[in-house]
């Protein structure tokens, strides 16, 4: 099985330039059917807190793309949008989809970047989650989350799972403390960790990428340094029972 990430320079606030650069990346990539493949932070819009112009209510363009492409090639796809609930509340989520174009999953970002302002446009999730990716479970992640590890360590008390994702819009200026803390989550969590972080600049910030399939060693498998591209790395799911069972440091944790 493989774990993907599609890194690029997210044009601001136009959907469907960014529909169209997805879907031209991943149809060259040409990905194995059924394989993970995660999108960045607000793929389709950059990380704007214009929310009166970029949410979009559930059903809306970028769901119906992330199903669209996710059916076409035959893959899992996780990909960031502003999704305004029912409660006219925005959240900032993870959307999953998979090969059938069915939706899976979301989570809702329970950790805003406050001194960013995201907290005063968008309402903190509750819990983490975990979805099934054929024999694994995958818990979501975004960005400023990665700082706090207690949610990670929740989602492995509760859901164990094998992967971890963690969807970005990383400032350049703080690119090495995403790296390392990428490699700590999959340590302390004995799981793969795939970071997907974009490139370029908004109006506010600039991106160094730097997205990442990280072995639960630590281990980087794949790297996309400062490149709009693909990334790819095999997923050893045998491999990563054996570790867990020989070491087997996740039961000593308790749920919350």
């Amino acid at each position: 099985m493989e774990l993907m990430g599609v890194q690029f320079d997210i044009a601001w606030e136009q959907k469907a330039a960014n529909f169209e650069k997805v879907r031209r990346l991943l149809r060259e990539a040409a990905p194995e059917r059924n394989s993970l493949v995660v999108l960045p932070e607000m793929f389709a819009t950059g990380f704007s807190m214009n929310t009166n112009v970029i949410a979009e209510s559930s059903g809306a363009d970028t769901e119906q793309f992330l199903s669209s492409l996710a059916a076409e090639l035959g893959i899992y796809l996780v990909g960031g949008a502003a999704i305004r609930g029912k409660d006219n509340k925005v959240r900032n989520k993870a959307l999953v989809f998979g090969p059938d174009g069915k939706f899976l999953a979301y989570y809702a970002k329970m950790r805003p970047f406050a001194p960013g302002g995201e907290l005063e446009h968008y309402t903190p999730g509750k819990q983490p989650i975990a979805f099934s990716w054929l024999e694994s479970r995958v818990s979501p992640f975004v960005c400023y989350d990665l700082r706090f590890p207690e949610i990670f360590r929740q989602a492995a008390a509760e859901h164990r799972p094998e992967v971890f994702i963690v969807i970005a819009s990383w400032p350049e200026k703080r690119i090495q403390h995403w790296v390392l803390l990428l490699k700590a989550r999959a340590i302390e969590n004995q799981a793969y960790v795939i970071g997907v972080n974009r490139i370029g600049k908004d109006p506010y910030y600039n991106y160094g990428g730097r997205s990442l399939i990280v072995d639960p060693h630590g281990e980087v498998v794949a790297d996309a340094e400062g490149r709009e591209g693909v990334i790819r790395g095999a997923y050893e799911l045998p491999n990563l029972k054996k570790y867990r069972e020989g070491l087997p440091f996740l039961n000593d944790l308790k749920s919350q």
